[in-house]
């Protein structure tokens, strides 16, 4: 790749980088010219910062097919992206600072070299698929006849892949950045013996499949975040693990977490288990057990629900809930009251909110209303 970065800049004439999908840097080629701060960066700290990422990625770059230029700012230079497109897949960038001699012929004669090193970086995904529902398994055996190799810490995540959107499911691997693996052949059915079991009703999953990831502990989140905003998956994440043999812990972890992501508002459309807080505890419930707590709050109608639980959230102060809700004050009292009513609990009781504040919980997290 190097070689070719190196052959495109004496194309074009002009200073060259080559990035993959999350803007990690993978060569550049001599500079030539001015240089501006996001190309230091770059090359210096070898990938760049969200802020420049976020500038870039508003021009359309993501889904371009073609090179797109992006026009200069105080203390950045203009200059040319071309994305590195294969079989309808976008698996990095090219950057090139304008020169004043990037011209479209320029830009349309780099094209060869610009389409193989697109094939060497999908080659290079390809790699990227392991099997993971295997390596996740609570069995040892079956662990290590995965031959999964990763350096720790690690973090599995869990990823919802709608059955509308299955055809996808096999792509979304690619899409990923370097160091992370990938196993699209995980469903509800397949995750496991002891699987999403393990952790009750809440961590069942209905419908579609599941993308499993390992990823290095530090890039987790943001694998999650790359998913949600290209697809709009949600994702749960697991704990990080400094030995990649517990790595099957974590999923464990990612798989309640991300049923936690697609039920519970304050947490969607990405949770990580380490700030799940009470869910951590309600998740690990037997069904029968969800069940039953959701059952304290099930004579109380959507709004009524609604109210309950923000009123609650917001730690019983009644002036910021209903600010939030955009009611009178006197309605929330209202509201309340007829809750108590309902269900034969006093908010005014500690015990008595803490079971009705789980019990709405419990309620989201088994999908009811």
């Amino acid at each position: 790749m190097q070689d070719i970065v190196d052959e495109i800049s004496r194309l074009l004439g002009a200073s060259v980088t080559l990035e993959d999908r999350s803007f990690n840097l993978l060569a550049y080629g001599a500079q030539s010219g001015d240089i501006d701060s996001v190309r230091q960066e770059s090359i210096l700290r070898r990938r760049a910062s969200d802020e420049v990422r976020a500038h870039f990625e508003a021009y359309g770059i993501a889904t371009a097919t073609g090179p797109v230029r992006i026009s200069g700012l105080p203390g950045v230079l203009g200059r040319v992206c071309v994305p590195l497109r294969h079989d309808g897949v976008t698996y990095g960038y090219l950057w090139a600072l304008e020169s004043g001699e990037l011209t479209d012929e320029r830009l349309a004669a780099a094209g060869p070299l610009v389409g193989r090193v697109a094939a060497l970086l999908a080659a290079q995904a390809r790699g990227r698929y392991a099997p993971l529902r295997q390596f996740f398994s609570a069995d040892p055996a079956a662990r290590a006849a995965a031959g999964v190799v990763a350096d720790g810490p690690v973090t599995a995540v869990a990823v919802r892949t709608p059955a509308r959107e299955a055809a996808q499911l096999s792509a979304l691997p690619r899409t990923l950045p370097r160091g992370v693996l990938a196993d699209p052949d995980v469903t509800e059915s397949g995750t496991g013996e002891p699987g999403a079991a393990a952790f009750g009703a809440a961590a069942s999953v209905v419908g579609g499949g599941i993308l499993a990831i390992l990823a290095p502990a530090a890039q987790a989140a943001r694998v999650a975040g790359l998913l949600h905003g290209l697809y709009g998956l949600a994702a749960g994440i697991g704990g990080p693990r400094d030995d990649p043999r517990d790595a099957w812990e974590s999923w464990r972890e990612a798989l309640p977490a991300l049923r936690v992501a697609e039920h519970a508002e304050r947490h969607a459309p990405v949770a990580d288990w380490a700030t799940l807080g009470v869910y951590r505890l309600l998740v690990r419930l037997s069904p029968r057990d969800l069940a039953g707590l959701a059952a304290e709050s099930a004579a109380l109608t959507p709004r009524i629900a609604a109210s309950v639980e923000a009123y609650l959230d917001h730690a019983g102060h009644a002036g910021e809930t209903a600010a939030a809700l955009g009611v009178h004050r006197q309605t929330l009292y209202y509201r309340l009251d007829k809750a108590a009513r309902l269900t034969g609990l006093d908010l005014g009781d500690g015990e008595d909110r803490l079971l009705l504040h789980l019990s709405l919980k419990a309620a989201a997290l088994l999908g009811g209303a």
